[in-house]
């Protein structure tokens, strides 16, 4: 595993930022059984614990940056399970549990509700209508930008709004490489964002010129490195390492990239947010 750098000092007094809760899981049954994204081959080897170092230093980036982090118990049989980011949406205590389009994860819903509920959590729902957590709806500020194409459905946007409580922004996905928003977009402040626009449908593209027209924009080579993958607290950004062009632009925007590094991870087509699912408690 590559040397990563040292983690930045908390800077809670800058303006956006607050502690964080999240919920990560660690991948101690990781592995690449199936093929359910282009990412993924089977054929491909897993080094199973380079994933854990991996995911372990990413789990220390975000203590060092003064955030909380919860765990989530991994079962066997489920090797996307420390996805944990497509496993709920969280609003003000609200909890939406996932209800995932492929079998090979359906098994990870019913591990998340228990997780929730054992935390006392009170009003926890499993979705009705096919919808991977925060893996396609994402909390901006006053607004869920939903995804919809290749996981999550259109239906599954209208019960988000009902269950969460926020208005809904849908925004329609094109490229296979890029099936769940968090893959295409990051949420950066409560009015910022990064994202690939090729990997959206025009409409999209146009809305979200219209939403956000100071956007930070990906080029190719940082989109398929997974930079957009990325976890803000509203000043640090956790991104992949090789998202060096993303890094300087938020440098720039006055953000401070915080790089780490998960290639036994990218093997199934997760990055830094794919392993983090925020809790947002009333």
């Amino acid at each position: 595993m590559n040397a990563l750098p040292a983690p930045v000092a908390p800077a809670r007094s800058a303006p956006g930022v607050r502690r964080r809760r999240y919920l990560l899981c660690p991948p101690e049954h990781f592995a690449v059984e199936y093929a359910i994204n282009p990412w993924m081959d089977p054929d491909r080897p897993v080094d199973r614990d380079g994933a854990l170092r991996q995911w372990n230093a990413l789990a220390s980036v975000l203590r060092s940056l003064g955030h909380r982090v919860d765990l989530l118990a991994p079962r066997p049989g489920l090797p996307d399970m420390v996805f944990t980011a497509n496993g709920a949406t969280v609003v003000d205590g609200r909890v939406l549990v996932a209800r995932f389009r492929h079998r090979q994860r359906a098994g990870e819903s019913a591990a998340h509700r228990r997780w929730f509920e054992a935390a006392r959590f009170r009003q926890v729902r499993t979705a009705a209508e096919v919808n991977e957590g925060e893996g396609d709806l994402l909390v901006a500020g006053p607004r869920i930008l939903a995804a919809s194409g290749f996981r999550t459905t259109t239906a599954a946007h209208q019960e988000a709004e009902r269950v969460l409580g926020l208005p809904v922004v849908s925004l329609r996905l094109t490229d296979p490489r890029y099936y769940h928003l968090d893959t295409a977009l990051a949420v950066l402040d409560d009015t910022r964002v990064m994202y690939y626009p090729d990997a959206f449908a025009p409409e999209a593209r146009r809305l979200l010129r219209r939403l956000y027209p100071d956007a930070i924009l990906a080029g190719a080579p940082d989109a398929a490195a997974f930079g957009l993958n990325a976890i803000s607290d509203g000043r640090h950004v956790v991104l992949p390492a090789a998202a060096r062009g993303l890094a300087e632009q938020l440098r720039a925007a006055d953000f401070v990239p915080v790089p780490v590094s998960l290639p036994e991870l990218l093997k199934a087509g997760g990055g830094p947010k794919c392993c983090v699912l925020e809790i947002r408690s009333a």
